[in-house]
């Protein structure tokens, strides 16, 4: 489950976390893992499927899937984040309402039946559990059929260290950060647990999870200089994450890492 701590950020800070996600790192976000999760779905029979976003924040995954058809389920701690989402369904005008319920990622298996969902998304959400393997096998349970497909989304340690070399340019300050498995929350305060692919991966082999596929969220924007607008040049910035996302020699720098998993069966 999430720490206390933690919890309490997330149920205080909607507003907050709302306003990141207008700003050109959370927008590039949004939009690099969700084209990244599109590429893993079918191009036929997108109306069938049934999706679960963890952690759902304002739903704004949920609501472009929403917008392919398909039928969505939101969960989150936060009441005020369900509200949030449940606005902006509203305001794209999409006719189908979603189900909302409130909850921690960890009760997930027992709020829903087991193999019920195609689509599980959980992004930016097993930085904050207690143990991430308990939560990933929990997860697991919950898709269905062999082609069922989770979508994770985590922080990178090579990636945040690489940020704060750049940003901070403190050397001495970086060598004691190197090999940690936590790093700052800059948006809520408190600590993240960061992943590299190889434990990223070893977590996913013990919940039963194998990889199809796997890329990098944001490789270089955030380390570009101060002089490139990120607004203004957003869809040249866009375009050559994507060209980047798919690059072995990249991947393992990106500030966040996404991995496209199906049950071993």
């Amino acid at each position: 489950m999430l720490a206390n701590t933690q919890r309490e950020r997330f149920l205080n800070g909607a507003e907050k976390y709302a306003a990141y996600l207008e700003t050109p790192e959370g927008r590039l976000r949004t939009d690099l893992a969700f084209a990244n999760l599109r590429d893993a779905l079918p191009e036929q029979g997108l109306a069938s499927l049934r999706a679960l976003d963890l952690g759902c924040g304002t739903g704004a995954v949920a609501l472009r899937l929403a917008k392919l058809g398909v039928h969505v389920t939101l969960l989150d701690c936060s009441k005020r984040m369900l509200e949030l989402a449940e606005r902006a369904f509203a305001e794209a005008g999409v006719t189908a309402n979603p189900e909302l319920k409130i909850g921690d990622v960890s009760e997930a298996a027992d709020l829903f039946a087991h193999r019920s969902f195609d689509v599980v998304v959980c992004h930016n959400v097993v930085e904050y559990v207690d143990d991430p393997t308990v939560v990933l096998r929990s997860l697991a349970t919950l898709l269905r059929g062999p082609n069922g497909i989770l979508s994770l989304l985590v922080r990178s340690q090579a990636g945040e260290v690489l940020k704060a070399a750049i940003a901070s340019g403190d050397l001495e300050a970086l060598q004691g950060t190197l090999d940690s498995d936590w790093g700052k929350e800059s948006l809520y305060g408190g600590k993240v647990r960061l992943f590299t692919p190889k434990t990223l991966e070893a977590t996913l082999r013990h919940a039963l999870l194998r990889v199809i596929a796997r890329r990098g969220v944001r490789i270089i924007s955030d380390c570009l200089p101060e002089r490139v607008s990120r607004s203004g040049e957003y869809e040249k910035i866009f375009a050559l994450e994507q060209k980047l996302a798919a690059r072995e020699e990249y991947f393992g720098v990106a500030r966040y890492l996404q991995y496209l998993a199906k049950v071993e069966r």
